[in-house]
């Protein structure tokens, strides 16, 4: 029964991170029930009775959103979780600086989420990434740099049992993967060379927490000709110290919160 009772609260999470990855538009029970691996009648019956709770919405003529008890638990939960207050003044130094599109994403488990986007001034743009969009860790420019900061046990245990390459192709496989890693390691930032949709590149900088981990990233992308050998290392310091500005932030309002 225990173990039943968690697969039903696994299949409810896998639809609700589905809902929150489609930027705002309502998502079709075949789509759904696609994405969070299920059949479409399980996946309209969760449906259904999370609509009963308000945690979705429907809209009877193109699929299902998140509801309203869902914006008031995340809005609970960012009074512990969120950095977007913190970082925002960060992602936009990085688009204002850079000229690309700027982005904060945040870990969560084995994927990253894109929380904040800001374009730059450079009028071609780069559309892989949007607020609620989620990838594995090692696959966009985010995830590679939190896992290339991530202390080396964990790393090679996520590379153990990560398989990327079904879905992301053989330069996703764990030798190019590692090179890549490495490369991230010496600098301290990590270049992505249109792994995701070919001529759209991508850079990123970890923040660490107040623990010394990473668990969210700074990241710029934009069209392949803005990342070229002479330009990366510049993007590369103002991914830094942007991440940095906000790593310093995040410690500040952890040492104000002791003292109260």
């Amino acid at each position: 029964m225990a173990e039943q009772g968690a697969q039903v609260v696994a299949r409810v999470g896998a639809v609700l991170r589905t809902l929150s990855a489609s930027a705002g538009e309502p998502v079709p029970t075949a789509r759904v029930a696609e994405s969070a691996h299920l059949t479409r009648p399980t996946a309209h019956r969760l449906l259904t009775a999370l609509a009963a709770e308000g945690l979705v919405d429907r809209d009877p003529d193109r699929g299902w959103l998140l509801g309203p008890e869902a914006y008031i638990l995340g809005s609970v939960a960012a009074e512990r979780y969120d950095i977007a207050s913190l970082a925002s003044d960060a992602v936009r130094e990085v688009a204002r600086l850079t000229g690309e599109s700027a982005f904060l994403s945040a870990r969560r488990g084995d994927e990253t989420v894109c929380l904040l986007r800001e374009e730059g001034a450079f009028p071609l743009r780069s559309h892989v990434l949007y607020e609620g969009i989620r990838f594995p860790l090692g696959v966009a420019s985010a995830g590679l740099a939190i896992l290339a900061m991530s202390p080396a046990a964990e790393r090679e245990a996520y590379l153990a049992r990560a398989d990327l390459t079904t879905a992301w192709g053989p330069a996703h496989a764990s030798g190019p993967l590692r090179e890549r890693l490495e490369s991230a390691r010496r600098t301290g930032y990590v270049v992505n060379p249109g792994l995701l949709v070919e001529g759209s590149w991508g850079m990123a900088a970890a923040i660490f927490d107040v623990k010394g981990r990473p668990a969210w990233a700074l990241s710029a992308t934009g069209v392949e000709s803005r990342f070229g050998p002479d330009r990366q290392p510049e993007i590369g310091r103002i991914l830094l110290e942007q991440a940095h500005t906000v790593g310093r932030l995040l410690a500040e309002r952890a040492g104000a919160g002791q003292t109260r």
